[in-house]
C-alpha cells in the first residue's frame, strides 16, 4: 500500500528564484523564522465535503512537520491581517483579488505560504506558493497531484520542499523506519516497516522467532536483519544460530546471507551497498566485526579482541572510510571509531557504565549512542564525530518515578533527528527528537513493544 501511495504522488511544475539558503540552520536556535501558513483556498472545486476535510488534514500534517523542525514560528489564518480566504493565493498585480504583502509584513511574517486546491476526477490537485515577504518575491511554487485517498503524503512532501527551499537541506518527512516488534502476538518478534510518523505499518518477516537489528540498504530496496534460527544437521543434531537474512523489498524474496555458528548480527551495508559489516562470534562466544560480501563470503576480519573483548554494532560514516562501533576492549563497553580496514582505532567515550548502539549521521558530523549512567538507565546522547561536545538528548521517567530507558538511536536521512525507543510508558515505544533534545515526538502509541529502529538512508 505504501509504495502505491508514494508512486502516485507527483509534483507537476516548479518555479523558483535560485538561492542556496534563506535560513542559516545555526541561526534558527537564536530566533525562529515567522512563517504564515494559511489554510487552503478552494480554487473552484464543487467537492466541498471530503476535499475540505482532506486539505485540512494536509494542512495539519504540514504544520506539525514544520513545528518539529524547530525552525519556524507558525502563524495561522487568525494572524493574517488580510483574510486569506477572501484573497487569491497569488499577490496583487498577478491576479485582480491578489493578496498584499504589506499586511503580512505588519503582522511580522518573514515568509508566507499560500495554497489552494481543486479536484479533477479522482485526484486532488494542490497548488502551493512560498513567498519572501520582505522582498515581495516568490521563493518556490509547486503543484502536487495525488488520488484523494493517498493525498495525506502531500503534506509531508510540501514540508520537505519548504525546508529545502529555505535551508538548502531537504526534509526527511517521506522517509521510513524499519524495526522489530512483538505486535504479531506471542513471544515472536518480527520485522516491520512504517512511515517515519508511525503510519502504514507493514510486516515483512514471518519467522515466528526473535528477529533482531534490522537495517536498510542505501537505496532502501533491501533490509538486512538477524533471527534466532535452528538448523538440523544430518547426523549431528540441531544448532541454534543468530543468522543474518536479506529481504528484497521489491521482490519480497528472502535470502539467508550469513549463518556461521554463533552470532551474525548488528549488520549495516557499506555506503555503496556492495558489502556488509556485522558482528560475528564464529562459535567462540566473543563477537568481532567482519566485512562480508552480499552472498556472505568473508572479505576481511576487522577486529580481534583483544583478550576475548567483544566488538560489535558497526556504523559507517557517509564516505565509508570510518566505522563507529561499541567495544569492551577497555573494560567497559564504550564507543570507538576505526578506519574501514580495521586500523587506527580511537576511543571516543569515557564516561558512564555502558555505551552502545552508535549511529553515524548521514552528514558525517555527529554520532549518536545510548549511554548508561551510574543510575543504571540508558539515555540517548549525540556527540561530534571526533567525540567532543557530548549532548544528552533524552531524560524521562516512568509513571512510578523510576528512570526510563531510552535506547538504540538512529539518525534521520537529513541528520536533523534521531529515532529511538523508550519504555517510559511501560512498553517500548518509538520516539523521535531533534539532535539537541529541544523537540520530541512520540511516534507509536499502542500496547506493543518495538526494538532497534533504523531510519531509511534515502529521503524519498
Amino acid at each position: 500500500m505504501t509504495k502505491f501511495l508514494i508512486s502516485f504522488l507527483l509534483f507537476i511544475s516548479v518555479s523558483a528564484n535560485a538561492q542556496t539558503s534563506y535560513i542559516k540552520i545555526g541561526d534558527a536556535k537564536a530566533k525562529k523564522t515567522v512563517l504564515g501558513l494559511a489554510y487552503f483556498n478552494n480554487l473552484g472545486s464543487s467537492n466541498t465535503g471530503s476535499a475540505t476535510a482532506i486539505t485540512a488534514d494536509i494542512h495539519k500534517l504540514l504544520k506539525d512537520d514544520l513545528n518539529l523542525s524547530t525552525y519556524f514560528q507558525i502563524v495561522d489564518n487568525a494572524g493574517f491581517l488580510e483574510d486569506p480566504s477572501k484573497t487569491s493565493i497569488k499577490p496583487t498585480g498577478k491576479e485582480s483579488n491578489g493578496f498584499k504583502f504589506e499586511p503580512l509584513k505588519t503582522a511580522g511574517m518573514e515568509y508566507a505560504l499560500r495554497t489552494g486546491y481543486s479536484v479533477i476526477g479522482p485526484d486532488l490537485i494542490v497548488e502551493s506558493f512560498l513567498y519572501d515577504v520582505e522582498k515581495k518575491d516568490l521563493v518556490v511554487g509547486k503543484r502536487y497531484k495525488a488520488p484523494m485517498g493517498a493525498s495525506r503524503q502531500i503534506g509531508h512532501t510540501m514540508a520537505n520542499d519548504i525546508l529545502e527551499a529555505l535551508t538548502g537541506v531537504r526534509g526527511a518527512y517521506m522517509s521510513k523506519l524499519v524495526i522489530t516488534s512483538d505486535r504479531a502476538g506471542g513471544q515472536a518478534k518480527e520485522v516491520y516497516t512504517m512511515n517515519w510518523d508511525g503510519s502504514d505499518i507493514e510486516k515483512i518477516s514471518n519467522h515466528k522467532s526473535s528477529a533482531l537489528s534490522p537495517n536498510w540498504s542505501p537505496d532502501g530496496k533491501k533490509v538486512i536483519y538477524s533471527v534466532f534460527t535452528t538448523f538440523i544437521r544430518k547426523g549431528a543434531g540441531s544448532t541454534t544460530n543468530v543468522s543474518l537474512y536479506t529481504y528484497d523489498m521489491t521482490t519480497a524474496k528472502r535470502t539467508l546471507t550469513s549463518y556461521r555458528p554463533g552470532i551474525n548480527s548488528g549488520a549495516t551495508f557499506s555506503p555503496d551497498g556492495k558489502s556488509i559489516y556485522l558482528g560475528m562470534s564464529m562459535g567462540s562466544g566473543a563477537a568481532d566485526i567482519y566485512r562480508i560480501n552480499l552472498t556472505g563470503d568473508i572479505i576481511k576480519r576487522l577486529t580481534t579482541g583483544p583478550a576475548g573483548a567483544i566488538n560489535v554494532e558497526p556504523s559507517l560514516n557517509p564516505e565509508g572510510t570510518r566505522i563507529a562501533f561499541s567495544s569492551e576492549r577497555g573494560g567497559r563497553p564504550m564507543i570507538y571509531t576505526m578506519d574501514s580496514d580495521g586500523s587506527n582505532a580511537k576511543r571516543l567515550t569515557w564516561d558512564g557504565e555502558y555505551n552502545s548502539s552508535p549511529s553515524w549521521s548521514p552528514d558525517g558530523k555527529k554520532i549518536a549512542f545510548a549511554g548508561q549512567s551510574e543510575k543504571k538507565h540508558f539515555d540517548i546522547f549525540v556527540m561530534n564525530a571526533d567525540g567532543t561536545n557530548i549532548v544528552r538528548v533524552t531524560t524521562a521517567k516512568k509513571a512510578n518515578g523510576t528512570w526510563a530507558h531510552n535506547e538504540d538511536p538512529s539518525f534521520s536521512p537529513d541528520s536533523r533527528y534521531v529515532v529511538y525507543t523508550s519504555n517510559r510508558t511501560g512498553k517500548n515505544q518509538v520516539y523521535i527528537s531533534t539532535i539537541d533534545g529541544s523537540e520530541e515526538r512520540r511516534v507509536t502509541n499502542d500496547s506493543h513493544n518495538y526494538y532497534r529502529p533504523k531510519w531509511s538512508k534515502n529521503i524519498e
